[in-house]
């Protein structure tokens, strides 16, 4: 597990305790469901929320889902089968790609390659980064890593036009994923669990009515450090605990440092929290092995991003209030 710093240390005996009790409740008495369904990426959020689930609602009220599609690193099934039966709860796996192919996934992806390499084939793979933030001043530009199967790779600026659709398409990833979460939340009278940490959720990392979209997320208001402290504490697996935040979407493999947050989590939390608790980028510098320059610009990245993904928080907008004077419908 990494060090973790002072201020956001947690007992998590006690987090264990204020969020299996909130579980309990949310699930059972305001959604009033019998269990909880949720995707096992195998990363340290999905496994952290598994393991609360059961303690909160008995292992056998809780239904892991495996849902690979032909980009998804073999690590992912097998590190999501290992927590699954770790915890002893019922798994099921669901492969996506013929569910990605009939809705034109892949090909729709190809096409937004071809803008800017124009013979690109399926056989390349390929990634969306963006400049780490410590760099420089300047704005944060996206490009396009392709790798050959010669492995050869290429790096181009990926324009507007191709990013938007390149992200669109991949977007039927994580929504086809939510879609049969859903279908066996209905089918088990079950809630569906959201696997985001305090970073994520704050930063808009998530896709609407996709991973975005859940009946509670446990973890939410923990930073991704604190996740960590609470996968020692539940004895989750050493390999579990080990794994570092990767998006498992694209083809070429990355790191979320690499396609959004451009500074390692441990740093991304101290800032976050330094900015949410009204710290100056001094103090904030002092314990964060950043300079003061360096922190007030993630400090601006981070409002930046507030701003820019404010529309993922939101629900449908209404015209008017549609209950009228009785509001507690």
């Amino acid at each position: 597990m990494p060090t973790i710093h002072g201020v956001l240390s947690i007992n998590p005996e006690i987090e264990t305790e204020q969020i299996v009790s909130a579980i309990r409740k949310q699930v059972r008495e305001t959604l009033r469901r019998r269990g909880a369904v949720l995707g096992l990426s195998g990363g340290i959020d999905s496994s952290v929320c598994a393991a609360l689930c059961v303690r909160a609602l008995g292992n056998e009220n809780v239904l892991g889902l495996l849902l690979p599609e032909r980009d998804s690193s073999s690590d992912s099934t097998r590190l999501g089968t290992l927590i699954a039966e770790s915890l002893r709860i019922t798994y099921q796996r669901e492969e996506i790609t013929s569910i990605l192919e009939g809705a034109g996934c892949y090909r729709r992806q190809l096409e937004a390659i071809r803008m800017i390499f124009p013979d690109a084939t399926e056989e390349w793979k390929f990634k969306i980064t963006l400049p780490p933030i410590l760099d420089s001043e300047r704005l944060p530009v996206s490009y396009l890593d392709i790798r050959l199967p010669s492995g050869e790779t290429r790096k181009e600026r990926i324009p507007l036009g191709a990013y938007q659709q390149l992200v669109a398409a991949t977007n039927f990833k994580q929504r086809t994923r939510k879609m049969l979460e859903y279908y066996h939340a209905d089918r088990m009278h079950y809630a569906v669990c959201g696997t985001p940490n305090r970073l994520e959720y704050d930063q808009g990392f998530f896709v609407k009515n996709g991973d975005g979209s859940a009946d509670f997320k446990p973890i939410a208001h923990l930073y991704k450090s604190q996740v960590y402290q609470l996968a020692a504490y539940l004895g989750l697996p050493e390999e579990i605990q080990r794994q570092l935040p990767t998006t498992d979407t694209f083809s070429f493999p990355q790191t979320q440092e690499e396609f959004y947050f451009r500074l390692p989590y441990e740093q991304m939390d101290l800032c976050l929290y330094g900015l949410n608790n009204g710290q100056s980028a001094e103090e904030t510098a002092s314990h964060s092995g950043l300079s003061s320059s360096q922190v007030e610009r993630v400090y601006n990245d981070i409002r930046a991003k507030r701003r820019a993904t404010r529309y993922l928080h939101l629900p449908p907008l209404l015209v008017s209030n549609v209950y009228g004077i009785d509001s507690h419908q």
